[in-house]
C-alpha cells in the first residue's frame, strides 16, 4: 500500500506527470469523441419531439452538459489551488492554470445556449434571474482568475493570488446549483436529481448524460495539454525540458 502511494506521489513533480499527460491525452480524446457521437445521435436523432417545447428544447443536450461542466471544473480548480497553497506543490498551480480557460468557456456555452433557449420559452434573451446572474458571475470569475495570473510575472506568486481567488470564488458554486430552490426564479429546477426519477424520458437522459461525459473527457484531454505546454514554458531552462525538446525536435 505504501509503495503505491510513493508512486503515485511520483507524479506530483512536472517532470513525471509530463509523459503520464502525454500518454491519457489520445485516451480522453478518443472517449470524448465516442461519447458525443453517441450523444449527438440520441439527442438530435432519436430522441422525441417534446410536446411543450417543440425541436427547440434539443439545445439541452449542450446547455446542460456545459452549465454542469462549468460548476465541475471550477471546483476541480479549487481543489488544485487549496493543494497548491497547503503542499506549495509547483504542478497544483500548473493544474489550475490549465483548467480555467476551458472552465471560461463552458460557462460561455453554457450562457450562449441558454439565451438561446429563453428566447422562445421566456419572450427574452436575457433576465436578471438567480441562476443566470450567479452563472453569469461565474464566467467572469474565470476570467478574473485568468487576468489576475496573467498580470503576475512571478509564477509561483501567481499562482497563489489565483488560488486565494479560486477558493473565494467556490462558494459562488452551491449558489448557482440550489438558487432554483433558494429564490423564485424562471428557470425550472433540476431535471436529474439523485434522490427522484429524472423529469424526462429515458432516451434523453442518455443523451444529455452521453454528451455530458464527452464534455468532461474533452476537458480533461484539453486540460492535459495546455499543463503540458504549462510545463514546458515554466521549466524551460531545466534538463528534463531539454531533453523533451530534443526528443520532440527529432520526431
Amino acid at each position: 500500500m505504501n509503495n503505491r502511494l510513493i508512486n503515485w506521489f511520483k507524479y506530483a513533480s512536472p517532470q513525471s506527470f509530463y509523459p503520464l499527460a502525454g500518454k491519457m491525452i489520445p485516451w480522453f480524446v478518443a472517449l470524448a469523441t465516442v461519447f458525443g457521437a453517441a450523444g449527438l445521435w440520441l439527442g438530435l436523432a432519436v430522441a422525441p419531439t417534446d410536446f411543450q417545447q417543440g425541436e427547440g428544447y434539443r439545445i439541452i443536450f449542450i446547455h446542460v452538459p456545459a452549465s454542469w461542466m462549468s460548476m465541475f471544473i471550477y471546483l476541480v480548480m479549487a481543489f488544485w489551488a487549496a493543494l497548491g497553497l497547503a503542499y506549495n506543490t509547483r504542478l497544483s498551480g500548473m493544474m489550475a492554470q490549465a483548467l480555467a480557460p476551458t472552465g471560461a468557456l463552458m460557462a460561455f456555452l453554457s450562457l450562449w445556449t441558454g439565451a438561446l433557449w429563453g428566447k422562445p420559452m421566456w419572450g427574452t434573451w436575457w433576465v436578471w434571474d438567480a441562476r443566470l446572474t450567479s452563472e453569469l458571475i461565474l464566467l467572469f470569475l474565470y476570467i478574473g482568475f485568468i487576468a489576475l495570473q496573467a498580470a503576475i510575472d512571478d509564477p509561483r506568486r501567481a499562482d497563489k493570488a489565483g488560488a486565494v481567488l479560486a477558493l473565494v470564488g467556490s462558494v459562488n458554486i452551491p449558489i448557482i446549483y440550489f438558487s432554483v430552490k433558494w429564490w423564485n426564479t424562471l428557470h425550472q429546477g433540476a431535471s436529474v436529481s439523485l434522490n427522484k426519477a429524472p423529469a424526462m424520458a429515458s432516451i434523453m437522459l442518455w443523451g444529455m448524460l452521453l454528451l455530458a461525459l464527452s464534455f468532461w473527457m474533452y476537458s480533461i484531454a484539453v486540460a492535459l495539454y495546455r499543463a503540458r505546454t504549462i510545463m514546458l514554458e515554466r521549466e524551460r531552462g531545466t534538463e528534463w525540458v531539454k531533453e523533451v525538446l530534443q526528443r520532440e525536435g527529432a520526431k
